[in-house]
This record gives C-alpha cells, sequence and structure tokens, in this order.
C-alpha cells in the first residue's frame, strides 16, 4: 500500500524550508504532493529547484483549507491519503503503524497519529494530540488537550483506540471514504472541516472506524494559517460549531433547545469581550453568531437553510460520551481527559 503524503500549502515557505526536509526524509518512498493555493511568496520556485521529485499541483487562488483540498485531491491517485500541515516535522517509522492498521483492518478508513508540540516535545499539540472527541452540544476536546489545558505526553494515552474526529493536522483518509463523504465542507473555509467530515462518515456509515495510532508521532508547531489567539480564529470555531450541529444533528429548526443553549454561550462570551474592552474579539464573536448567509458565485444564499434543506436521511448516531465539556472543565474543574466523567 503507497499513501500519498499531500501538503495544502499557502505563503508557507518558511515552514517548507523548515519542516518538509523531515516529510522527505522519512516518506520512505511514498509519494509526497504539495497542493500550493497560489502562493506569492515563490513557494513553488523553491520546491521545483530543491525538490524536483515533490509532485506540485497549483490552486488558481487561495481557496482556504477545505476547497483547496477538495480540489487538489482530484489529481492524486494513491488510495490512501496523507493531509500533513506545513507546519509538521514527522519522524522515523511515522507511516508504518498506519499503512498496517489499514492493511489489516478494511473497516478503518480515518486515522491520526500522536500529536506533540514542536516547540514543548513532552506536550500534546493543541490540534489533534491523541485523538478527538466531541460533547452534546459540538464542543470538541482531545485525550491529551481540554480546550487550552495541554497535558505532558507519559505514555498515558499510549493505546490504539477508536475516536469520533482525527486532526487535520496529520489527517489519513482512504480516498474511497473521501470521495464517499463529498470531501470537505467548502463553505466552512477554515476550521473544523476534519470534525464535520468525521461526523457526517459517522451518521453514514457508522460501522466504519476512525482510529489514534499511537506508534506514530508527529510533531506540530501550530498557528501556522491563523495563531491561537487571532480573533478570526474565534469567528471561524463557533460559526462553524454552530454550522456543523446544524447538518449533523436533529434539531428542530430555529428554537432547538440545543441551538438556545449554544447561542446564549456565545453571546456571553461576546458580552465579557465587550466589557473587557476587546473589541476585536467581540465583533468575531457576536458576526460568529450571528452570520447565517455567505456567499456562493456571487449570490447572497442562506446556508443554514440550505443545511436544513439538505439534512441527511441517514440515521444520526450518538456522537458523544461526555454531555458537557464546559461543566467538566469550569465547574467541576476537571482539565484533564483521564478526569472525566
Amino acid at each position: 500500500m503507497k499513501i500519498a503524503i499531500v501538503i495544502l500549502n499557502w505563503n508557507g515557505l518558511k515552514h517548507l524550508k523548515k519542516f518538509l526536509p523531515s516529510v522527505v526524509k522519512y516518506s520512505d518512498k511514498n509519494p509526497i504532493y504539495i497542493i500550493d493555493n497560489c502562493s506569492t511568496d515563490n513557494s513553488v520556485k523553491f520546491i521545483k529547484k530543491y525538490y524536483p521529485n515533490i509532485k506540485l499541483i497549483i490552486n488558481s487562488k487561495n481557496y482556504g483549507y477545505a476547497k483547496g483540498y477538495n480540489l487538489g485531491l482530484k489529481e492524486v491517485k494513491e488510495e490512501v491519503y496523507c493531509l500533513l500541515n506545513n507546519d509538521v516535522q514527522v519522524t522515523d517509522g511515522w507511516l508504518t503503524p498506519v499503512i498496517e492498521e489499514f492493511d489489516k483492518n478494511k473497516s478503518v478508513v480515518i486515522a491520526q497519529p500522536k500529536i506533540l508540540d514542536f516547540n514543548e516535545k513532552d506536550k500534546f499539540e493543541y490540534a489533534g494530540a491523541a485523538g478527538g472527541f466531541i460533547d452534546y452540544f459540538g464542543y470538541p476536546y482531545c485525550r491529551g488537550r481540554i480546550f487550552n489545558k495541554l497535558e505532558k505526553d507519559k505514555g498515558q494515552y499510549d493505546q490504539d483506540i477508536d475516536i469520533f474526529w482525527a486532526s487535520g493536522a496529520c489527517f489519513f483518509i482512504r480516498k474511497e471514504t473521501f470521495q464517499l463523504i463529498n470531501g470537505f465542507d467548502e463553505n466552512f473555509i477554515n476550521h473544523m472541516e476534519e470534525i464535520d467530515l468525521c461526523w457526517r462518515l459517522s451518521n453514514l456509515k457508522p460501522n466504519l472506524q476512525k482510529r489514534f495510532l499511537f506508534k506514530s508521532v508527529v510533531y506540530h508547531l501550530g498557528g501556522g494559517s491563523l495563531n491561537y489567539n487571532n480573533p478570526k480564529k474565534l469567528f471561524y470555531n463557533i460559526r462553524n460549531q454552530r454550522w456543523m450541529l446544524i447538518k449533523n444533528m436533529d434539531l428542530f429548526k430555529w428554537l432547538s433547545p440545543t441551538l438556545i443553549i449554544i447561542q446564549f454561550v456565545n453571546l456571553s462570551l461576546a458580552f465579557y469581550y465587550f466589557i473587557t474592552v476587546n473589541m476585536n474579539h467581540f465583533n468575531e464573536v457576536f458576526n460568529a453568531t450571528i452570520q447565517n448567509s455567505i456567499r456562493i458565485n456571487g449570490s447572497k444564499v442562506n446556508i443554514l437553510n440550505k443545511y436544513y434543506e439538505s439534512k441527511s436521511k441517514s440515521s444520526k448516531t450518538k456522537h458523544y460520551t461526555i454531555k458537557s465539556i464546559l461543566v467538566q472543565y469550569f465547574l467541576r474543574g476537571r482539565k484533564k481527559f483521564s478526569d472525566l466523567t
């Protein structure tokens, strides 16, 4: 089995210089592709000059994560994709556990490695850590990371387990599965696309597995597209979480108690930023809370109506084990995955 290592890049020359050598060194003759979202920083020239064996796919503009991958992957022929951020350092043997798992278990269609922090290598990294889950309200958390609380890796999560979502920083998926689920939702643009894809797959094919494979290890710098403190990151996370719930849960259209609770939490956060005079964050949180429409092909479309109208008829699987991670973390003081009940 060959795995296509596919890196999406936009103006990431600095990251390519730093992290691409490890990918080339430890790719074990698996092909490497770079999908470039029309960079203007000489990324393409650098790849052509120093890495002529890497296969370049050049998009006509910066389409973001979701559409950038959806378009570029049409040109990738291998049966398994590894969607890898350009700020990830891989390690010797990182592909072996994945290839073995995909070979022996055909029901495993998505996987992620152990993701540690590039700068603090004994700590888990924010984006995925040791495998992702969500609570009833769609708030994501990981083994090794809840909100901004990162655990040290002491081997406490060194077990291969089923997970609810795999990290988009290093996301393994069978090609046929990616095509079955019609790829990423391009309306999301950035953030939570992989969680939405994994949730849609669970609803469509609940018997297929998503796995965390602890013997595969990578180090992620993080914040390459949007810094963790960037208010725009808050916007995408809050907006896309709400859209994801509407798509994937059986919710009564506008008066769902679940959505009312989510909106209350979001507006409370906006109010906090307002009274602390953090207006950039206030504006992004407030706009994310109320945005229902986007422009598609130049026309304004109410995306929520579109999601309601196109809801899958497939069964909605139980997506959570923890009812509210907010209650667990903020009210009960449970900051580690192992403390959750």
